[in-house]
């Protein structure tokens, strides 16, 4: 990686994508001296704290200084300010700080966290950075997933690495040289697919000598996993500990029912995926972590199967998302399968059984998690299924500190769901007794 001026690095969850990239980042910065500041450019939660905690993690990073350029424009600008080697900023931010500096950026090196959030060249972040390419001696991509839904989305992170040597300058070149027309309805191409094997072939060779990955049996995972932990803002968390307190003291001294259990559970799952219900059937929204994480989910893979678990969760993603269509009839299914619905909703109840969805996308999120491992499994079958031509991706929504930790430990352990739900309520019950 040293030697190379550009490198794509395609490594899985869990293979230490930022641990590798920042020992490569020391040894530039203070062994070789060949760069001298570092721009970090990554999805909102991980620029906040992910890139700063590696480097407090490990002993060899402890010299590294961080600086996070986010919040206001005043913070921002005091951020970029500060002496430091490596600057992490958020991907919302890329078109400000170009703008900024009038597209001559100070720094000569650069990540791109999650690069398959730059794979739309039509984006606002992808044009302006392009523009910035020659700022940078050393260019570093990383991400699990480089083509989430077609080759077609490897021609923009390419062209971050090289400006357009091996892929070509424009994405129309490369399309017309690699690709033919998959799915397309009333003259309208929804998708592109290699024209043969040799193209694809052909592809993998030209990016071959910058990027890498490590054989891991990729081809013969069925799905992987994904578990993405929001953090509740303080008045939601304080909220959510009242709320608690109380479902589980009203339970008194009873035995543990699964009514009494699933009323308890339905409360503080309401709370954790960011509203509850009140007696008259009415819901209050009391924060947004969820909705920012499917975001960011959505902004980086389309089309996105999102499952959710309540009403309330129905409306405040479709007014986020007016995009967003549901699965009620076979004419929606039909849809989706030939690439015209970029948001799914659908309920793990309703369309967890019997439906083919595989040909319309790969990525699942679970908005709002479900005791029922058979659903679980059900509706994730959905997609990873015969027929699926990409690795099925399962993304886990779970607001940390609260009960979707107790329902992903059940589906982790194919705990029965009742049981484990009762479970659950007899350990906060325990807990809140003391």
């Amino acid at each position: 990686m040293i030697e190379l001026p550009a490198v794509g690095a395609f490594l899985q969850m869990g293979q230490g994508k930022t641990a590798t990239t920042l020992m490569a980042l020391k040894d530039l910065l203070y062994d070789y001296v060949s760069i001298s500041k570092v721009l970090v450019i990554a999805p909102k939660k991980v620029a906040e704290d992910t890139w700063q905690a590696e480097g407090r993690k490990w002993d060899d990073f402890r010299d590294l200084r961080f600086s996070t350029v986010m919040g206001t424009p005043k913070e921002r600008r005091m951020a970029l300010e500060s002496d430091a080697d490596i600057y992490v900023i958020n991907r919302e931010n890329v078109k400000w700080l170009c703008e900024l500096y009038k597209y001559r950026l100070p720094f000569d090196a650069l990540v791109v966290d999650e690069s398959t959030s730059f794979k739309n060249h039509q984006a606002v972040r992808f044009k302006a950075l392009k523009k910035c390419l020659g700022c940078f001696k050393k260019r570093i991509i990383l991400t699990g997933t480089p083509r989430p839904n077609t080759l077609m989305d490897l021609w923009a992170q390419v062209y971050l690495l090289d400006g357009g040597q091996r892929l070509g300058k424009t994405i129309t070149a490369y399309r017309r040289t690699y690709f033919v027309p998959e799915k397309q309805y009333q003259g309208v191409v929804y998708s592109y697919k290699c024209r043969n094997k040799e193209c694809e072939k052909a592809i993998y060779d030209k990016i071959r000598d910058i990027c890498f990955t490590l054989k891991d049996g990729y081809k013969e995972i069925p799905a992987e996993d994904n578990f993405i932990y929001v953090q509740l803002p303080d008045k939601a968390k304080r909220n959510y500990m009242q709320m608690l307190k109380e479902q589980v003291l009203s339970l008194g001294d009873e035995e543990i029912t699964a009514l009494s259990a699933a009323a308890v559970s339905n409360k503080l799952l309401q709370m954790a995926n960011g509203a509850i219900y009140d007696k008259d059937g009415q819901y209050t929204e009391i924060h947004e972590a969820k909705l920012e994480a499917l975001e960011e989910i959505y902004e980086a893979n389309k089309p996105l199967l999102v499952f959710y678990s309540y009403k309330s969760d129905l409306e405040r993603i479709r007014k986020k998302f007016p995009e967003a269509r549901t699965l009620d009839s076979a004419g929606d299914v039909d849809a989706w399968n030939r690439g015209e619905i970029p948001l799914l909703l659908a309920h793990p109840a309703s369309a967890g059984y019997g439906l083919n969805l595989q040909d319309g996308g790969s990525t699942i999120v679970w908005f709002g998690l479900t005791w029922s491992l058979e659903q679980y499994q059900q509706a994730n079958a959905r997609l990873k299924r015969q027929g699926q031509k990409h690795q099925v991706i399962i993304h886990h929504l779970i607001a940390r500190g609260t009960i979707d930790e107790q329902v992903m430990k059940a589906i982790r352990s194919k705990a029965e769901g009742q049981a484990a739900m009762m479970d659950a309520v007899r350990m906060l019950k325990e807990t809140i007794h003391g």
